[in-house]
């Protein structure tokens, strides 16, 4: 009785919410999209998503690692997280159908070849994980268009060629890997510009030029935290100019080209906390005041031309930090 009731209330008050409940139907769009990329995905994947409508039909619930929300009277996808399933095969071009995504993880597959241009459509997008593929050529200058991106995953691929400027087009870019590829080049100064970049990785690629070049523009990163740069090609020295960086607690140069002294200037970041330095050139002594900054724990010094008796600080272990770490 009690449920009759509050139905005739529904039915009286709200008959548009309760036809939209029931006649809410996915985005036609986005079901062609998502049963395209069903189609191109293999059985690890289709075996999971049943039914016609990705977001769910009748008693069917939702395809696995789909995400939908109600806009007006449809239904549209939101989030596609498809990642460590061995999806093997090109990137699938369908997904870039799908406007409404907020989130595309295809993290830890086997997909190959490009990430097509037309990634630039995919305006309202945060967070874009590839890493851990087998994706190669160059990042698409298209890339640029996506505004809203926060986090940017790129690592562990074959992606080749220069760091495309582009990416400094990305106002709300926060995290930015691109660790364990094959960028050669430069890495564009434009990324200085970013006023919420906080951690930016491009270790184990093949990039030149100094860090100099890198933070040439007046008040660049002033959010950055982290900086890798280890594994790559890098010469010249250490800037006294790279002290103005207030933020950063990890700079990471092991295993470059680099020489010179260390200037002591770089002891007055009031946050460093970890200082990699190891197999480079370097000469002189370590300013004695890295030994007296209250917060560095980690200071890895060998395999350099510094005088005899510089002694590092804290125990000598690289640094591994996992990508989801800064997840956020």
């Amino acid at each position: 009785m009690r449920y009759r009731f509050a139905l005739t209330l529904l039915l009286f008050f709200s008959p548009s919410l309760l036809l939209n409940v029931v006649l809410c139907k996915t985005l036609k769009r986005d079901v062609k999209a998502l049963n395209e990329i069903k189609a191109s995905l293999g059985w690890r994947v289709v075996y999971a998503w049943i039914g016609d409508d990705p977001c769910g039909d009748g008693d069917l619930p939702p395809w696995s690692g789909v995400t939908c929300s109600t806009q007006g009277d449809y239904r549209v996808v939101t989030e596609l997280e498809v990642y460590a399933v061995s999806i093997v095969g090109p990137f699938p071009t369908a997904v870039t159908n799908l406007l409404d995504l907020t989130r595309l993880d295809l993290h830890n597959n086997k997909l190959t070849g490009p990430i097509p241009p037309q990634i630039g459509r995919l305006r309202r997008l945060k967070i874009l994980n590839l890493r851990w593929n087998k994706l190669q050529d160059i990042i698409p200058p298209e890339i640029g268009e996506l505004k809203r991106l926060t986090h940017l995953y790129l690592s562990f691929n074959n992606f080749k060629g220069e760091i495309p400027k582009e990416l400094a087009n990305l106002p709300e870019l926060r995290y930015l890997y691109l660790q364990d590829n094959r960028f050669s080049g430069r890495i564009p100064p434009e990324l200085g510009t970013l006023q919420n970049l906080r951690h930016l990785d491009v270790g184990n690629n093949h990039l030149v030029g100094t860090i100099r070049e890198l933070i040439r523009i007046d008040g660049c990163f002033p959010a950055l935290r982290n900086l890798y740069l280890n594994n790559n090609y890098f010469t010249g020295g250490i800037p006294a100019q790279l002290a103005n960086l207030t933020n950063l607690e990890i700079l990471y140069l092991s295993y470059n080209k680099m020489a010179g002294t260390i200037p002591s200037g770089l002891a007055h970041i009031p946050k460093l906390i970890y200082l990699y330095l190891d197999h480079n050139q370097f000469t002189g002594r370590i300013p004695d005041a890295f030994y007296k900054h209250p917060f560095l724990k980690e200071m890895y010094i060998e395999g350099n031309l510094f005088r005899p008796g510089v002694n590092p600080i804290g125990i000598h272990k690289v640094l591994e930090v996992a990508d989801m770490d800064f997840l956020v």
